[in-house]
Formats: structure tokens, sequence, C-alpha cells
């Protein structure tokens, strides 16, 4: 388990007493730091109106909110975070529990929580966790529960959120993001069963028999209903069920899978249940000589940037990561300020990108 903040949080500035005093040492002047009383002077202000910047007020124009600013870096000003606390008694942070960085989708989902967060002035105080577990994720909340942060979103899919030895803050809100294990709380997610059957109905209505699956991870809950719905949607157009090929998210578990998928001549479609796998996938075909889609069809899931520039661009399945970051921090900063924010599961809708990955089916 890691720790990194998302952005630098620099030394903070301590008002000085008022009056304008001077050291000199070895003959060299050393100002004092500019205070509040300073950057109301230079911005016409009064320092009541400086305070309400630094504590991000709606009651201030947007005119002399950029007047105050432009003194504050004008001055190198910096409101003290301990006193704005002890003020406000909020700190300005949010916590955020999630796992490892390495996917694409996780990145998206936490670039937009930094700039929601931004926006309202807050920092993020970052716990990644590799190889999350029971004990892990109760240390990590723990931890975060003790930190000076007012809130905690939760970025987790493992099946280890609904054991009962896990135990969420109470004094602080929680809202968690890519689960719908914890009914108990708000919750943000894409529609995985709705994905799934988009790419599999795809690849079936394209004349394939069937259609091979390269599983995500068996302790995520996402590729879990990516594969029951994959399934159930097989087994109630009575097509037959291939044994599911498991992957672990990386485009190397996928080119694994796609040595077993290009070594079968009777394999004609293929859902893998993330892009990074697909990539994995089409390399292993393109080293057997299996043309796509002539021989195999594939449909990946997520969206990705770079699924547009695989070749051939991956038809895939979109799931909005930057819409459910900025949904968690709105149900967040919600209850933060005493809005009642009702516990359940808010779902993204996902769609089907079709691109040149995918063709009719070609009888043998």
């Amino acid at each position: 388990m890691n720790m990194a903040p998302i952005h630098d949080t620099s030394a903070e500035t301590v008002d000085e007493p008022r009056g304008d005093r001077r050291r000199r040492s070895h003959g060299t002047m050393t100002a004092r730091a500019a205070s509040m009383s300073d950057v109301a002077r230079l911005a016409g202000v009064s320092s009541q109106t400086v305070s309400r910047v630094s504590n991000n007020s709606d009651s201030v124009t947007t005119e002399t909110r950029d007047r105050v600013v432009a003194a504050m870096n004008e001055l190198g000003y910096r409101p003290n975070s301990a006193a704005r606390a002890l003020k406000s008694g909020r700190f300005h942070s949010i916590g955020v529990l999630m796992f490892t960085l390495e996917t694409l989708g996780n990145i998206r989902t936490l670039d937009a929580i930094a700039v929601a967060a931004a926006e309202k002035g807050y920092s993020i105080d970052l716990i990644s966790m590799l190889d999350p577990s029971t004990g892990t994720i109760s240390t990590a909340l723990s931890r975060l529960d003790e930190e000076a942060v007012d809130g905690i979103i939760v970025i987790l899919e493992t099946h280890e959120l609904m054991e009962s030895a896990i135990h969420f803050p109470t004094r602080i809100p929680v809202v968690i993001v890519d689960s719908q294990l914890r009914k108990d709380y708000p919750s943000v997610n894409a529609d995985q069963e709705q994905g799934a059957a988009l790419a599999v109905r795809h690849l079936l209505d394209l004349g394939h028999p069937t259609v091979w699956h390269v599983a995500g991870p068996e302790s995520s809950n996402s590729a879990s209903m990516r594969e029951a719905s994959w399934r159930n949607i097989l087994q109630s157009e009575g097509r037959t069920v291939p044994p599911v090929l498991r992957g672990t998210w990386g485009a190397d578990s996928g080119y694994r899978a796609g040595l077993e998928i290009a070594a079968n001549p009777d394999i004609s479609a293929v859902f893998t249940a993330n892009d990074q796998m697909a990539l994995g996938v089409l390399r292993a075909l393109h080293e057997a000589g299996r043309r796509v889609p002539e021989d195999v069809s594939i449909v990946g899931f997520d969206n990705t940037e770079e699924s547009a520039e695989y070749w051939p661009p991956l038809t895939t399945i979109h799931q909005d990561f930057a819409g459910a970051g900025a949904q968690a921090m709105s149900l967040l900063f919600d209850a933060i300020e005493g809005r009642e924010v009702p516990s359940g599961v808010r779902t993204l809708s996902t769609d089907l990108v079709v691109r040149q990955s995918t063709g009719p089916y070609i009888a043998r």
C-alpha cells in the first residue's frame, strides 16, 4: 500500500502580527510573510472579504474574487489551512481509497475527481492499494479516518467490500465508485450487465454461433457482472457457453489468452472484459496469422482513448469513467455541505462503439 497526494501541498504561510516589521541579519533584509491585511490593502477590500475568498465562499463576486486572488499571487500569500479548518470546521481535503493506478479506467476516474475537487478548492489525499484485502482495506480506511479529510471516495470493485469486518468511517461521508456491493452507501457505477449484453448481442447479430470470453480477475465485481451477463445472453439464445479464459486486466494476460484463441480455428468471436486485454489478444492473433475481423471478431470494454488507435480499431463498450468520478464528487460535496444523500447505486448507462474489429461470421 502506498500513498501519494494528487498535487503538492506546499508549506502554508502563517499570518504575522500586525506591523510592518523587518529583521536584519548579517546586513541582509528579510521580509516577513505577507498577511491577510496586506492582501486586503492591495486588493482594495476588507480582511473579511479575503477570508471569504480563502474559504471559497459563494458570497464574493467573480470580479472581487479575481482581484483578491491576483493580490494573493503577487504577494505570495497562502492561507493557513489549520486556521481555516478551526474556523470553518473543514479541512478542504478529500480522501480517496482505490485499487491500482495501473488501469486506465481508474486513472480517468481519479482525474475527474481531482478536477472537481480543485474547482471547490479541495486537495486529494490518495491511498492506492496493489493488493486489496479485508485487512488492507480496513487499515487504509482507518488511516484516512484519522487524516484531516472531510469525506472519502472509495474506488474499489473487489468482493472484500462485502466483508463485515470492514467498517467505514461514521464521522465523515463516504461515496463508493465502481461497485454495487455496498448498497448501504451512496455509490456510482456503470451498467456492467448492459454493457456486456450489448457486446455479446452485437457479435451474435453478426451471425457468430457463439462468443468466447476473456474475463477479468475473479476478485473483481465488475468482471463477475460482465461474465454473468455474457453467460446469461448465450444461455437465453440457446448457444454453447465456452470455457472462460481468465485474465488480470493487463494486456499481457490478454496475450496469453489470445494464444489459446489463435490455436483454436473454431473460435470466431471474442468478448474481452476490457480494452487492454483485447490489445493482447490482437497481438497474439496477428502473430498467428489470424485476421481480425475476417477470422476472429473482437469486442472490448471501456472505450479507452487508445482503443480507436488499435489495429484494427477496436469495437468496444463505452463507460463514462469521468462522469462517474464527477458524480461521486457531487454526491460527496452534497453530504459534506449537510444535504441529504440517500444510499443506493446510481447507474450510468453504457454504449456500443462499433469500429473495425468486428465483422460478419464467415462459415469455414
